[in-house]
């Protein structure tokens, strides 16, 4: 008989936060998959627990795959855990339950802290509609045209950022979305937890000076309807490229006046113009 695969959700800063079915759980299953063996055998020390580990991360998760499933196959059980929080969130632990998935492996979910959601909740910002929007890519051009690709959204939005990355990122935010409401939260459930309510700029401006310390989740508010029924489309944006082009421009020259004028990406209000 076929074994399961535990999504179990650990705690991401308090140890006290762990659920008694979650650590009853890793006490009962066969093996455990950690993203870090040596995060997660400091919480089962907490806890007195002797479950074998396997490491499972970013690097090693392809090659680990077909082994875990054969095992949960055989009929052991596994519990997937992550440094911190849910599994499978902004996390390599979604390959995994994937896989078993495709593979007709049952999935059961022991759910616990999450640092998105408990990040929403103490914020204050509006929480009837958001998406998460997970870590911005390190690269530059990724990272600008992510951005841009949220900046109308009317939703709240949620990222998590590194400390030594906050300052740039706060700066490319800025540039792209304007000034606009944040909340600034670290540490959470830890002894130092902190939300900072503040805007864009004023973040710009104060770690540009101080250096940031902790895990951040970034909440940024999402564009007014007002504002997003005001500002230029992709057809205004090919309309005053036409009448750029009847003026003498060409068609590249056009778009990326366009696009300065209206605040779209050149490329886009290009391929636009073109396929007209």
């Amino acid at each position: 008989m076929s074994g399961k695969l535990y999504v179990v959700g650990t705690p991401i800063g308090n140890l006290g936060d762990l659920s008694p079915r979650a650590a009853e759980t890793l006490a009962s299953v066969d093996f455990i998959a950690a993203e870090d063996t040596r995060v997660t055998v400091k919480l089962l020390n907490h806890l007195g627990i002797k479950t074998p580990m396997i490491s499972y991360h970013e690097h090693n998760k392809a090659s680990r795959h077909e082994s875990i499933a054969e095992r949960i196959e055989a009929g052991e059980n596994c519990a997937l855990v992550t440094d911190a929080g849910m599994p499978a969130v902004s996390d390599p632990g979604e390959d995994l339950v994937r896989y078993c998935r495709e593979r007709g492996i049952e999935v059961e979910s022991v759910p616990g802290p999450s640092a998105l959601i408990t990040a929403l909740a103490i914020s204050g910002m509006p929480s009837g509609r958001f998406c998460f929007e997970g870590f911005l890519t390190v690269n530059k051009p990724g990272r600008m045209a992510h951005l841009e690709s949220v900046k109308n959204d009317t939703r709240t939005l949620i990222f998590y950022e590194a400390p030594h990355k906050l300052p740039g990122t706060l700066k490319d935010m800025l540039k792209v979305f304007g000034d606009r409401n944040i909340a600034l939260c670290k540490e959470l459930t830890k002894l130092h937890e902190s939300c900072e309510r503040t805007t864009l700029e004023a973040a710009v401006a104060k770690y540009t000076e101080q250096e940031p310390k902790g895990e951040f989740v970034v909440i940024v508010e999402g564009v007014s309807e007002a504002e997003q029924s005001s500002r230029p489309t992709l057809v205004d944006a090919v309309k005053t490229a036409k009448e750029l082009m009847d003026s003498g421009l060409s068609p590249t020259a056009a778009a990326k006046e366009a696009a300065d004028l209206t605040g779209l990406r050149k490329n886009e209000v290009y391929r636009a113009l073109i396929n007209e």
